[in-house]
C-alpha cells in the first residue's frame, strides 16, 4: 500500500486521508515501513499502519519474499538475521542489501516495526500495563517497548495512551478483544461455511449462524493453552485494531530521505480504523505474552491480508468460473492456523467424507494432543467451554499434537483409531519428515518443487500434495484435479461427466489462480449434497 509522507509535518498518511497537504511537500513511499525508515511517523487521523494488507501485493525477488514471510511469522523474535539469511540461501550482508534495495528497510527494522505497531494498538485500545504490552508484542521489557515506540511514533507510550479519546477505554472481561482489518470485500460467512465441515472436534468448531457465527479454536502461546474466537464485528464490543504487515513488498523510491519535522497533533486518535472493514478476534489466555503470533496465525488462516481483486480480474471472463467470482466477490482461499495440523487433516481426508475426516482427526487430537482442562479464569469460569451466542457451548478439550509427538507415537500408537495401515504409514511418514526438518512447511519453493517433494513421501499423491500446497504453503495455482468434490461441481456446470485428466486440461485456462477457481467451485457446490473429500476413487 502506497503512503504519502508530508515533509513539513513528518507524518505519513493513506492516500484517502482527509488531510490535504500541498503537493510539493509530499513524497510517496510504497509501504509504511519505508516511510518510517525515512523518518516519518503514522498519521493519527487515518492510521495508515493499521490498514489490512499494507505491505501486501508488492513485487520483490523470491528470497526476499521468503524472508518476509518468516518475519511475519515472528522468526526474528527468536533468531537473528544470520539465521534468517541461511533459511533463504543468502549471507546476512547480501540479504540486508536486497531488503534495503527492494523494501527500503532491513529485516530487523521490519520485525521491530511489526512489534511496535502491534504494541501501539494495545496502548491505544486496551488497559494492559506497559509491561504486559511489551510481553504481548514480543519485546524484552518496558524499556525496549519505550525505545521502539518512541523511535517509530515520536511519542512515548505514556504520551500515546494519554491521547485516547475519553469513554473509549475497553473492558478486558471475557477475554481481550482485538480487530482484524481485512481487504474488502471479505466473505466471512463463506469462511465459516468452509471451516464448519472441516473443523477438528475438540480443537476447533463453528458456532452460531449468519451474523452471529463464530470460529473458535484452541491454541498454545508460549506454553499457555488458550482459546480464540473470530466473529463479525459487533457494535457493543470495543476492539483494538491490529496492524497487518504481510509480505511480499515492492521496491521503494530512491529519493533522498527528508528529515522529519517536529510532530504536531491536531487530529484526535481514532479507537479503531474508520473503514469498518474488520473482524473481531477475542483471545482467552491466562497471559497475553506474545499474542502477536496468534494474531498472525489468524490472519493467515482467514486470508485477511490477501487482495482478491487480481484473481477475480483474471477469472472474470471465464465462462465457467467468471459467474462464480461475481456471485462471491469476497471469497478467500482459506490457509492454515497451524501448518502441520492442516497437513495432517488433509492426509486423514484421503478418499473419505469430510465428516469422517474430521472425526478421525479429532481422535488423533484426543489421544496425542495436550488436554486443556486447566484454562481456569481465561474462559470465564468454564474450564473447557466457550460461550458464544445464545445458549451455545463449544467443547474445546485439546491442543492438536505437534509433528514430534506423532512421529514418536509411530505406527503402533495410531492403531485402533479407525485408520487403514496405509494411512497410518502416511501420517507417521509426514510427521517424521516434518519433525526431522526434511520437509519444511514454511518453505517458499515453487509449486512444482513443493508438489514433487511431498509426492516423495509414502502415501502422498498429487491430490494430497496440491491441497497441502494450497492450504499450507499458500500456492495460488495449486489444483487437486482428481478431487471428487471439484469433479461433481464442474459436472453440474458443464452438464456432462468429466474425468480428472479432462478437468486438469480445463483448469489450464485458470492459471495462475487455479486454487481460487477451485475454491469458487467448492463454494458453489456447498449444500448441494453430501460432501466428499479425497481424490476420485480409481
Amino acid at each position: 500500500m502506497q503512503v504519502e509522507a508530508v515533509r513539513t509535518t513528518g507524518i505519513y498518511c493513506r492516500a484517502d486521508c482527509s488531510a490535504q497537504p500541498l503537493p510539493h511537500n509530499v513524497t510517496h513511499y510504497s509501504n509504511p515501513v519505508a516511510a518510517e525508515v525515512a523518518g516519518f511517523r503514522p498519521c493519527l487521523r487515518c492510521h495508515p499502519e493499521r490498514r489490512a494488507g499494507s505491505l501486501a501485493d508488492l513485487d520483490v525477488p523470491t528470497p526476499v519474499g521468503a524472508a518476509l514471510l518468516r518475519i511475519n511469522d515472528g522468526f526474528l523474535d527468536h533468531h537473528d538475521e544470520e539465521a534468517l539469511a541461511a533459511h533463504v540461501g543468502y549471507s546476512a550482508r547480501q540479504l540486508r542489501r536486497l531488503f534495503e534495495h527492494h523494501v527500503g528497510a532491513t529485516p530487523t527494522t521490519i520485525a521491530r516495526s511489526r512489534r511496535a505497531h502491534f504494541a501501539r494498538c494495545l496502548i491505544d485500545d486496551t488497559d494492559l500495563t506497559f509491561a504486559e504490552i511489551a510481553r504481548a508484542a514480543g519485546f524484552g521489557g518496558p524499556r525496549q517497548l519505550h525505545r521502539a515506540i518512541t523511535s517509530v511514533f515520536c511519542f512515548t507510550p505514556t504520551e500515546l495512551r494519554s491521547k485516547r479519546r475519553r469513554g473509549e477505554r475497553p473492558r478486558l472481561d471475557g477475554g481481550l478483544v482485538l480487530a482484524l482489518p481485512y481487504l474488502a470485500p471479505f466473505d466471512f460467512e463463506a469462511f465459516i461455511s468452509h471451516q464448519a465441515s472441516r473443523a477438528i472436534p475438540g480443537v476447533e468448531a463453528v458456532t452460531g449462524a449468519g451474523g452471529s457465527a463464530a470460529y473458535v479454536r484452541s491454541f498454545s502461546a508460549y506454553g499457555h493453552a488458550g482459546i480464540v474466537e473470530v466473529t463479525a464485528p459487533t457494535d457493543s464490543a470495543p476492539m483494538a485494531a491490529v496492524p497487518t504487515d504481510a509480505a511480499p513488498m515492492a521496491a521503494v523510491p530512491t529519493d533522498a530521505a527528508p528529515m522529519a519535522a517536529v510532530p504536531t497533533d491536531a487530529a484526535p486518535m481514532a479507537a479503531v480504523p474508520g473503514d469498518g472493514e474488520q473482524l473481531q478476534m477475542r483471545l482467552h489466555l491466562p497471559t497475553y505474552d506474545s499474542i502477536i503470533d496468534a494474531v498472525s496465525r489468524a490472519r493467515a488462516l482467514l486470508g485477511t491480508d490477501t487482495n482478491p481483486s487480481p484473481a477475480a480480474a483474471a477469472l472474470a471472463d471465464d465462462p465457467l468460473i467468471g459467474p462464480l467470482t461475481r456471485s462471491a466477490p469476497g471469497l478467500r482461499v482459506p490457509r492454515s492456523w497451524d501448518r502441520f495440523e492442516t497437513a495432517i487433516r488433509i492426509v486423514v481426508g484421503q478418499q473419505i467424507s469430510l465428516a469422517a475426516a474430521s472425526t478421525l482427526s479429532g481422535r488423533i487430537a484426543q489421544r496425542f494432543g495436550t488436554p486443556i482442562d486447566a484454562l481456569l479464569e481465561c474462559c470465564a469460569g468454564s474450564p473447557a467451554r466457550i460461550e458464544h451466542g445464545e445458549d451455545v457451548a463449544v467443547p474445546l478439550t485439546h491442543l492438536f499434537p505437534d509433528a514430534a509427538k506423532l512421529a514418536d507415537a509411530g505406527t503402533a500408537g495410531l492403531a485402533g483409531l479407525g485408520f487403514t495401515q496405509r494411512r497410518i504409514d502416511t501420517i507417521v511418514g509426514i510427521s517424521r519428515a516434518v519433525a526431522s526438518g526434511d520437509v519444511d512447511l514454511s518453505a517458499t519453493d515453487t509449486l512444482e518443487a513443493t508438489v514433487a517433494q511431498l509426492c516423495e513421501l509414502p502415501g502422498i499423491g498429487p491430490w494430497t500434495a496440491h491441497l497441502i500446497a494450497m492450504r499450507v504453503f499458500g500456492h495460488d495455482d495449486a489444483f487437486p484435479a482428481s478431487d471428487l468434490g471439484l469433479r461433481r461441481a464442474i459436472e453440474r456446470l458443464v452438464d456432462h461427466p468429466m474425468q480428472p485428466r479432462e478437468i486438469d486440461t480445463l483448469a489450464e485456462r485458470w492459471r495462475p489462480y487455479r486454487a481460487w477457481a477451485a475454491q469458487h467451485l467448492w463454494h458453489a457446490a456447498a449444500g448441494s449434497g453430501p460432501t466428499q473429500s479425497g481424490p476420485t476413487p480409481r
